[in-house]
């Protein structure tokens, strides 16, 4: 089990090496996200599977989904088309599809594995997360969604082509 720990903890470095230092922010997404599911594989081999789902359904999805449409918000121009096509290249696509297949022939091997079995560990139930989280940490819950909401408002207006408002666009 060591050996997955230390492929995975390596494609977590790289790939976030990779997402500090790229300039197209497509690759960078795309690396962020393999990053993320690096972490999840992590959590998963050191025996805690519900912080590995909630990694891989929280970050991985939720927030990078809302990453997506802010770059896609931010990016107008004239040159948009002609970006796309280059950051959708099969050539950008090669090495981070290499590491998701590394990453999920490692999971699906830890799963197959006969004696990996998490024993000593309590299932918890949906009821029990959704009490703790709109329990005990409620606050921390609506900071989050606080600051989710100013990103996407700061996105939205740094889209905007002019920040002055017509007196037209306030009659629609």
């Amino acid at each position: 089990m060591t050996i997955i720990f230390y492929i995975s903890a390596v494609i977590a470095v790289i790939a976030t090496l990779i997402t500090i230092t790229s300039m197209n922010p497509v690759r960078a997404l795309l690396y962020f996200i393999l990053s993320l599911l690096a972490s999840g594989v992590i959590f998963f081999v050191l025996g805690d599977p519900f912080a590995a789902a909630l990694v891989v359904i929280i970050n991985a999805g939720a927030i990078m989904v809302l990453f997506v449409f802010v770059v896609m918000m931010i990016n107008p121009g004239k040159r948009t088309i002609e970006q796309e096509k280059q950051w959708t290249g099969a050539k950008m696509w090669i090495l981070p599809s290499f590491l998701a297949v590394i990453l999920l022939a490692e999971f699906i091997y830890i799963l197959l594995l006969p004696g990996h079995r998490f024993s000593g560990h309590q299932i918890i139930q949906p009821k029990q997360v959704g009490l703790e989280l709109f329990g005990h940490y409620l606050l921390v819950v609506e900071l989050v969604s606080m600051v989710l909401l100013v990103g996407l408002l700061g996105a939205h207006h740094l889209s905007r082509k002019s920040n002055t408002v017509k007196s037209e666009d306030l009659e629609d």
